[in-house]
């Protein structure tokens, strides 16, 4: 964080406190099981796939995939890119795409026993 001395980064991130950076290869859970709605009769989705993964590409592939997060997203430079943090950018940048009141929620998994899940108005660690 910047806000924070180099004292204080090391004491709150310990391991993860590199002022290079370090990195890591999150994991979300399926979104189609982060929608909430109604089925469409017809179709029989919640949401046409194709619909949803292009959504996904744009709101998280594009801007994320294979960046340095510090670095590269200009969301996180002012905005320390904890797994919370990158599962706020993730529901902002879908909530704008997808249709009003779908999104449930968004699951970010850091670790195996590092998840984050986060349904907009606040985070819950797993």
């Amino acid at each position: 964080s910047k806000a924070l001395s180099d004292e204080e980064n090391l004491k709150l991130f310990g391991k993860c406190n590199n002022p290079n950076g370090h990195g890591h290869n999150y994991k979300g859970e399926e979104l189609t099981s982060m929608l909430t709605h109604a089925i469409d009769p017809v179709s029989g989705m919640v949401m046409n796939l194709a619909d949803l993964k292009e959504y996904m590409q744009k709101a998280i592939m594009e801007p994320l995939d294979h960046k340095n997060l510090d670095k590269d997203v200009p969301y996180f430079a002012d905005v320390v890119s904890t797994t919370e943090n990158v599962a706020v950018f993730i529901w902002e940048n879908l909530k704008k795409l997808l249709p009003m009141g779908i999104l449930y929620k968004v699951k970010v998994f850091e670790t195996d026993q590092n998840i984050v899940v986060y349904k907009g108005e606040g985070t819950i660690s797993e």
